[in-house]
């Protein structure tokens, strides 16, 4: 696929159609990784986890699911 920026403000901008969009598993709301590899430009998902309050969530629920367990392990 041959894409061409274009002009958007005093910048521009690559267009990502809907369908590489779903391929990809991404949204408009996605962050991104720019990086420049040699002379490519490579753009991923960006990894940016969880988050603190889902992760307490998640932590709650190990502990009341698996609590007892964990404490006889440790033992």
């Amino acid at each position: 696929m041959i894409k061409r920026l274009q002009k958007h403000g005093n910048s521009v901008a690559l267009i990502i159609e809907k369908p590489v969009m779903q391929a990809l598993g991404i949204t408009e709301e996605t962050p991104l990784q720019v990086t420049v590899n040699g002379n490519a430009l490579v753009v991923t998902p960006a990894n940016v986890g969880v988050g603190p309050e889902r992760m307490k969530s998640i932590i709650k629920e190990i502990r009341k699911q698996y609590g007892p367990m964990l404490k006889r392990l440790a033992d």
